[in-house]
C-alpha cells in the first residue's frame, strides 16, 4: 500500500508541516517504521520534543511528532498523542488479520456436558472437558486443554497450547497467552522417612476480569482454596505465581518474576523484571519492587524498594553511591596507613636511648 502524507495527516487529525515550507502534501509514503529502520519513503515517530535531535540521524522521509515541535528538516505531522497516531498509521499499512468465525471446529474435542456459548469459537485440536463453561465471544485457539469444571468468561481469548487444570475460573475479556499453565499443583512437600509427601492440592485458580497472562507463565492452584489474581492485573511472559497467592487489582508483574506461596499484594503494585518475593509476605498498595529485587519481608504501601535484600530506594541509592567510592576509599586508606607507618618510624628514631631502655625495664617509671 502507498498513500500520501496528506491522507495520513487527515487520518490522524494532525497539523502537518513541510520541511521545505513548500506546502507539498503529495509525498508518497510506503510504510510506517521506527527511527532506526525507516527509509526515505517511510514515516516514523518521535514521541517527545527532547528526542527531536534523534530525527536528524534517521533516514525517514517524514515523522509524526508532538505538538509544538514546529518546522523540522523534513515533513512532519503534529499530534497530541504520538503513539496512538502512529499505531493508527501502522494499521493502515499492516491491518489486523481478522479470521472468519468458525464456531466449533470439527477437529476439536468437546465433551457433551460442556456448555459453550453459541458465538464462542473452539479451534482445531482444542480439548474441552466435562462441565466446562465457555462464555459468549470467547475464543479458544488450537491445542488448548481445558480440564473439567473450568469456566471461561465473556470475550476471553485463550491462545494456542495453554493448559487450564480442573476448576480454573477466568473472568471476562482476559488474554491467556500461548503455553501458559493455570492450576498446576503447588510446590508443597513434607519430609518423611521415605522422602517427601506432597501437600493437599484441593484448591483452584481464579482470575478476575481484564487480566492478561503472558506466554509461558504459570499460576499454581491453592492448597484448599483459590489462588487469586485481581481484575485488571497484567502478567508478563515467564512469570511464576505460587499456590495460595492473592494478587490485588491492576498489578503489573514483569517478566521472570517469581512469587512464592501465600504472598498477597494490594492494588496497583508493580514488580519489575526478575523480582523474587518470598512466601507469606504482603506488598502494600502502589508499592514498586525494582528490577531483581529480593523481597523477604512486608513492603509498606507506596514504597519503592530495590536490591537483595530489598530495602527502601533512597537507602539503596546511598549504599550504591558508597560502593562506587570504594576504590577511591581503598586508595586513601592505603595512603593513610603508609603515613602512619612513616610517622611511627620517625617517632621511634627520635626517642633517646634511655627512653628505649625504659621500655624494656620492668616497673620503669613513666615520665
Amino acid at each position: 500500500m502507498i498513500t500520501s502524507l496528506e491522507k495520513i495527516a487527515s487520518h490522524v487529525g494532525g497539523k502537518w508541516y513541510d520541511g521545505s515550507n513548500r506546502g507539498d502534501f503529495s509525498m508518497a509514503i510506503r510504510c510506517a517504521c521506527t527511527l532506526e529502520t525507516a527509509g526515505p519513503e517511510d514515516i516514523t515517530l518521535v514521541d517527545s520534543i527532547e528526542k527531536l535531535p534523534q530525527l536528524a540521524k534517521s533516514k525517514a522521509g517524514a515523522a509524526i511528532v508532538p505538538v509544538g515541535s514546529g518546522l523540522l528538516d523534513r515533513p512532519s505531522i503534529e499530534v497530541a498523542d504520538v503513539h496512538a497516531a502512529f499505531a493508527s498509521v501502522i494499521q493502515l499499512f499492516r491491518p489486523h488479520r481478522v479470521a472468519d468465525p468458525i464456531g466449533i471446529s470439527p477437529l476439536a474435542v468437546v465433551d457433551r456436558t460442556a456448555r459453550v456459548a453459541s458465538d464462542a469459537q473452539i479451534h482445531a485440536q482444542a480439548t474441552i472437558s466435562a462441565d466446562v463453561q465457555i462464555g459468549a465471544g470467547a475464543i479458544i485457539h488450537a491445542g488448548v486443554r481445558i480440564a473439567a469444571g473450568s469456566q471461561i468468561g465473556v470475550d476471553t481469548i485463550v491462545f494456542p497450547n495453554a493448559v487450564l487444570y480442573e476448576n480454573t475460573i477466568i473472568g471476562a475479556r482476559c488474554l491467556i497467552h500461548a503455553n501458559a499453565v493455570l492450576g498446576a499443583h503447588g510446590f508443597g512437600y513434607k519430609p518423611t522417612s521415605g522422602g517427601y509427601s506432597i501437600s493437599a492440592q484441593l484448591g483452584w485458580v481464579e482470575i478476575g476480569d481484564d487480566v492478561e497472562i503472558g506466554a509461558g507463565s504459570t499460576i499454581d492452584r491453592g492448597t484448599y482454596g483459590p489462588t487469586l489474581i485481581g481484575s485488571g492485573t497484567k502478567i508478563d511472559n515467564l512469570v511464576m505465581i505460587a499456590h495460595n497467592c492473592r494478587l490485588g487489582q491492576h498489578n503489573m508483574i514483569c517478566s521472570q518474576v517469581g512469587v512464592a506461596g501465600s504472598t498477597s499484594t494490594g492494588d496497583w503494585v508493580v514488580m519489575a523484571g526478575q523480582c523474587g518475593v518470598r512466601d507469606h509476605v504482603h506488598i502494600g498498595d502502589r508499592a514498586v519492587l525494582g528490577a531483581r529485587s529480593g523481597v523477604s519481608c512486608d513492603v509498606q504501601p507506596g514504597t519503592t524498594v530495590l536490591g537483595e535484600p530489598a530495602i527502601e530506594l533512597r537507602e539503596r541509592k546511598v549504599q550504591l553511591a558508597t560502593i562506587s567510592k570504594l576504590p577511591e576509599m581503598r586508595k586513601l586508606l592505603k595512603q593513610l596507613v603508609s603515613r602512619m607507618e612513616a610517622l611511627e618510624e620517625v617517632a621511634q628514631q627520635s626517642r633517646t636511648p634511655s627512653d628505649r631502655q625504659s621500655d624494656t625495664v620492668p616497673g620503669a617509671a613513666v615520665a
